[in-house]
């Protein structure tokens, strides 16, 4: 019986402090008030893992510059035909069948 009661206690615990994260994420003054540097770019905590939608942030890759259009008009190389033989005569899949006469 005592466990049931601590699990219990234990749940209604964590369901509250998530419920409060949850709080503090829809509200940024309240936010504010419980962390001093909330307004920070690198200020992080459960409240800005929350908000951001993901605990591994990774940031987008910058644009270091414009790529250039003059390999898309470029023209296609000549293509040379190539036989290639087939990977299934060399297999062998038929040779063994079943007998006729069983």
């Amino acid at each position: 019986m005592k466990s049931g009661t601590t699990r219990a206690w234990i749940g209604l615990l964590a369901s509250a402090a998530f419920l409060w994260t949850l709080a503090l994420t829809v509200s940024p003054q309240l936010h504010e008030r419980i962390h001093s540097d909330a307004n920070r770019i690198d200020h992080s905590c459960a409240v800005t893992f929350i908000a951001s939608g993901n605990f591994n942030h990774s940031a987008c890759p910058q644009l270091v510059g414009v790529p250039d259009l003059v390999e898309q008009f470029s023209p296609v190389p000549a293509l040379t035909p190539q036989w290639v033989e087939s990977a299934f005569l060399l297999a062998r899949v038929f040779e063994h069948a079943p007998p006729a006469h069983s």
